[in-house]
């Protein structure tokens, strides 16, 4: 309790050159992770196609594109960082030669924005319920814009259903179960120990 009151009051004022280092190593990862998925996204997509099945593609493969946000946020438990990560990551994936290049920046800003929510909701004072509620959010304000960006309204009420239950199951898993393990293994490594 006495390492989450200490790290919460350091969500406000000035970030430390540890913190920022931090921010950029994640958006370096997760810059070369998002760009690694774009040949699985294709492969994926290759055999969902034919199987008239191609918006379950991007439900499926959502989750790894939107760990960086709720990382940087649950990491370093700072507002704002869910936003700065997951932009950071989306410019590394452009910066490498992404498939998408520029586009991917408004994917990155409305996923981060998604991802941040849940932490905004909070008040930025129960990281761990933030994250949990930033699966949600994050799957929420994505399939909004998925609705007018990839076509969802075309499709029928069952069909959205399908895509929203699938794309929260890729959230919930990747942004949001193997966040929390990724985090709590650093702080069990002790790495990232300070003596604030």
């Amino acid at each position: 309790m006495e390492q989450v009151e200490t790290v919460t009051a350091g969500s406000k004022g000035k970030w430390s050159l540890r913190e920022v280092i931090l921010m950029a190593l994640i958006g370096i990862a997760f810059g070369v992770i998002y760009f690694i998925m774009d040949p699985v996204y294709t492969a994926l997509d290759a055999v969902l196609v034919p199987l008239g099945l191609h918006q379950y593609t991007i439900a499926i493969t959502i989750g790894p594109w939107m760990m960086a946000a709720p990382l940087a946020s649950y990491l370093l438990k700072r507002v704002g960082a869910g936003l700065i990560g997951e932009l950071l990551g989306a410019t590394g994936e452009a910066l490498l030669g992404g498939y998408w290049g520029v586009a991917t920046l408004i994917s990155g800003f409305v996923q981060g924005i998604g991802s941040e929510l849940g932490f905004t909701l909070t008040g930025y004072k129960s990281w761990k319920m933030g994250l949990i509620l930033s699966t949600f959010t994050g799957t929420c304000v994505t399939f909004i814009w998925s609705l007018f960006h990839d076509g969802y309204l075309q499709f029928d009420f069952g069909m959205l259903v399908g895509l929203f239950i699938v794309r929260w199951i890729s959230i919930a898993f990747f942004a949001g179960l193997l966040v929390y393990w990724i985090v709590n293994l650093l702080e069990k490594s002790k790495l990232l120990k300070t003596n604030r």
